[in-house]
């Protein structure tokens, strides 16, 4: 019986200071916890200071710089000005080809047999070209089947666009439909003879 109250005692201290020592703890990880969000806080307002004073100088300096150069000139667009304006057709659902209509011109044979020609972009509208203003490059594989017909002598006939490299090297002249696939490579080209060049 003696040993049973003993013990119970024991017990009893022991948790007495398992509380007397839990407590510190758990107040002192509470204080470093908001100690720590203090020390971020401070941070990040010390990064936004730094980034905002070097945004407000970075604007001053490109304000300063546009004050004495003159405004650009009126030219005709450049082809690579707009050549980020093209984005390859993809292929409506259900659809094998996507097309796009343009001038193709500037024909240049390189290296490998391939050929380099400029497309300037159009749009058909009541049977006539108008000009969008976007104007590429692409190279296409000599093998590239062109369906002709003014290019070719006013017959009608399949072709390939390295058999056609003297006709289209000059500026522009005759419009194609050029079919892309659904990964953006060009198939073939179409003479667009349906349609007016004005």
């Amino acid at each position: 019986m003696a040993d049973e109250t003993g013990l119970e005692g024991r017990l009893a201290d022991l948790a007495v200071s398992g509380q007397r020592y839990a407590v510190p703890l758990a107040g002192e990880q509470v204080r470093a916890r908001g100690d720590q969000r203090r020390r971020r806080k401070r941070a990040a307002r010390a990064s936004g200071g730094v980034v905002m004073a070097a945004a407000l100088a970075m604007g001053v300096l490109s304000v300063a710089r546009l004050g004495p150069e003159a405004a650009p000139s009126a030219a005709k667009p450049t082809t690579a000005a707009s050549a980020s304006l093209f984005v390859t057709p993809t292929p409506a659902p259900g659809e094998e080809y996507a097309s796009e209509l343009g001038f193709v011109y500037d024909a240049v044979a390189l290296k490998g047999n391939s050929v380099r020609v400029t497309v300037a972009q159009v749009r058909a509208e009541r049977g006539a070209v108008t000009g969008t203003g976007v104007v590429h490059r692409m190279t296409l594989k000599p093998e590239t089947p062109v369906e002709v017909k003014h290019v070719a002598g006013g017959e009608a006939g399949d072709m390939r666009v390295n058999e056609l490299v003297d006709r289209l090297s000059a500026g522009p002249q005759w419009v194609f439909a050029i079919d892309y696939d659904s990964e953006g490579r060009t198939v073939s080209l179409r003479e667009a003879y349906w349609l007016t060049v004005k």
